[in-house]
């Protein structure tokens, strides 16, 4: 499963950007602006130490393309925090721990085909590899229609929506073997899904923007619901300074293991 989505993501990508090249190339205006590409890079870093000991580390890389025919996404995200942590170690004694609290990565791509300025149809393809969260992974492949609503020089508001299949592994849950904690590998498990987003951005001031995406992937199983917002204040026309709060629901988990994972994030992002 991890391979064929990667391989898919990778051959959209190719498929997509071969596609533009060729139209820029005959097009002097598409070569102009690049063919409708933007990117951006996300880095915030956070260390303490004396009588506690953390570090967090958050990335974020995003592609986007926009133009006549082509409505596309691609990004990665990654996420690794390490704290200082009190333990019972096998005698009995409580010792101090330096150990791993956050390890997730995840990436995507969604690449639409523009019926018209404002609708298209759109494949999308997510896998998440997370060692804290309510699912150890998961993996999406959807087909759908997209629409463009709203788009003005502040405004931009889109909605996509469409079937799909995905294939997740549930947390690793301990049980008691021989009087010591195991972890247990849980079964995959696949499902049939609706997978729904909605994508707003608004330009509040010349160097303010707010962005807010929604994603909803619903089954007969689980429900995933994924949503983040970020305001980002631009210093040049590259740098800008970002916070971002992220929130992920899974309607049926585990024992033990909540439904709600919330991050608040504050980034250097640099523009390309």
């Amino acid at each position: 499963m991890k391979k064929t989505l990667i391989t898919g993501l990778l051959l959209a990508a190719f498929a997509s950007f071969t596609a533009q090249a060729q139209d820029a190339t005959s097009d002097p205006a598409a070569s102009a602006n690049n063919g409708g590409w933007s990117g951006s890079g996300e880095f915030g870093f956070a260390s303490a130490t004396g009588n506690t000991r953390s570090e967090n580390v958050n990335a974020k890389l995003g592609l986007n393309q926009e133009n006549e025919q082509w409505k596309n996404n691609f990004y990665v995200d990654a996420l690794r925090s390490k704290s200082q942590q009190k333990v019972v170690d096998a005698a009995g004694n409580t010792v101090e721990q330096f150990n791993t609290t956050a390890n997730r990565y995840d990436g995507g791509a969604s690449v639409g085909y523009k019926l018209d300025p404002r609708s298209y149809i759109v494949g999308a393809a997510r896998y998440e590899h997370d060692d804290f969260g309510a699912n150890r992974w998961q993996g999406v492949v959807s087909l759908g229609y997209g629409y463009i609503a709203l788009k003005d020089e502040r405004n931009e508001l889109s909605f996509e929506i469409g079937p799909g299949y995905k294939r997740y592994r549930p947390a690793d849950v301990n049980v008691l073997v021989n009087g010591v904690m195991m972890p247990q590998q849980q079964t995959t498990q696949g499902e049939a899904v609706a997978r729904g987003l909605i994508n707003y951005k608004y330009k509040l001031t010349s160097n303010t923007a707010f962005e807010n995406t929604f994603l909803m992937e619903a089954g007969s199983k689980n429900t995933y619901l994924q949503n983040d917002a970020g305001l980002a204040v631009s210093m040049t026309k590259k740098m800008a300074l970002k916070v971002g709060f992220q929130v992920r629901h899974n309607s049926d988990v585990l024992a033990g293991v909540k439904k709600t994972d919330t991050l608040t994030t504050t980034n250097l992002v640099y523009s390309f």
